[in-house]
């Protein structure tokens, strides 16, 4: 199965305590490497995130971010400092039995002297405190993280399937070129042949020469430029390569490897056949082979 190895995919997944966004970049590596940033909420979740992604992707970086935010509402906690108060009051009687101060104290004296009361927001409560709440955090963030990778793994066989399109239109169009390469090479062979035979018989009046040995070397020299073998190898690489992008495994690294055998006969046709048209389409070919080497970089 041919699947591109980047894509992108963000889910956010809310209830009534908390909301968790997961968010998944997916790029070109040559083996599966994964970032993964978690909160300290969710750090018990790292290996089973890992596992899943793993199960999901098999090659590529990955970087993969989950972040959490608690909903709970803040209160407040308010501390009267008693001996502050009792200090206070007795400051004060002194001050109206010397007729310095009159009334009484108010909650609104108290308020706008600092060392008598104080507010403190209240922590929220930490869900891994509470054995529930951690549970369904967890729950939470699992089911966001599978979401992500679903959506993740769509996205990467939709783009896959346009890389699909382009190498089938490649691999038919170098599969074509040897073709035609074979067909150039064995011309090309025969009119070796007749040339040397041509060359022969001008000679044999020069050079007493066994004319077994001089056929049997016109046979060696035709065998060294027979890319016969090369062609069937290559039919067979391209049968191999249409059984691995039918097949339910990532292939991007056996397609990979194809690719440079592929080129390896091609080179070898290059350098064996003989033939005017053959420079032209191994040139052809090899070009074509490299177009599909550098899209095959992008398939897991």
């Amino acid at each position: 199965m041919i699947k591109s190895m980047t894509g992108f995919a963000s889910v956010t997944r809310e209830d009534e305590r908390a909301s968790v966004a997961v968010t998944i970049r997916a790029l070109n590596h040559r083996y599966l490497d994964l970032q993964l940033r978690t909160p300290q909420t969710l750090s018990a979740l790292e290996a089973e995130i890992r596992a899943q992604v793993g199960r999901t992707v098999a090659r590529g970086r990955v970087e993969l971010s989950v972040s959490v935010q608690v909903r709970e509402t803040q209160g407040v906690d308010v501390e009267f400092n008693e001996d502050f108060g009792r200090a206070l009051e007795a400051a004060l009687d002194k001050a109206r039995a010397r007729g310095l101060v009159q009334g009484a104290l108010t909650p609104g004296d108290l308020l706008r002297l600092p060392q008598a009361v104080t507010i403190r927001e209240r922590q929220a409560g930490d869900p891994g405190e509470d054995v529930t709440a951690a549970a369904a955090l967890a729950a939470l963030a699992r089911g966001a993280v599978e979401q992500a990778l679903r959506e993740l793994d769509t996205m990467r066989a939709h783009e896959g399937d346009h890389v699909r399109t382009d190498l089938d239109t490649r691999r038919s169009f170098v599969a074509d070129l040897v073709e035609r390469v074979a067909v150039a090479a064995d011309e090309g062979r025969a009119a070796m042949e007749q040339r040397l035979a041509e060359r022969v018989r001008q000679l044999r009046t020069e050079l007493q020469a066994d004319e077994a040995s001089v056929a049997q070397e016109i046979v060696r020299m035709a065998a060294r430029s027979d890319i016969s073998e090369e062609v069937v190898r290559f039919r067979g690489h391209v049968s191999h390569w249409v059984t691995l992008s039918d097949g339910a495994e990532p292939c991007g690294r056996k397609l990979d490897f194809l690719l440079q055998e592929m080129n390896r006969e091609v080179n070898t046709m290059g350098s064996k056949a003989d033939g005017l048209r053959v420079s032209e389409l191994i040139i052809a070919a090899k070009a074509e082979l490299e177009k599909m080497r550098e899209q095959v970089q992008n398939v897991e």
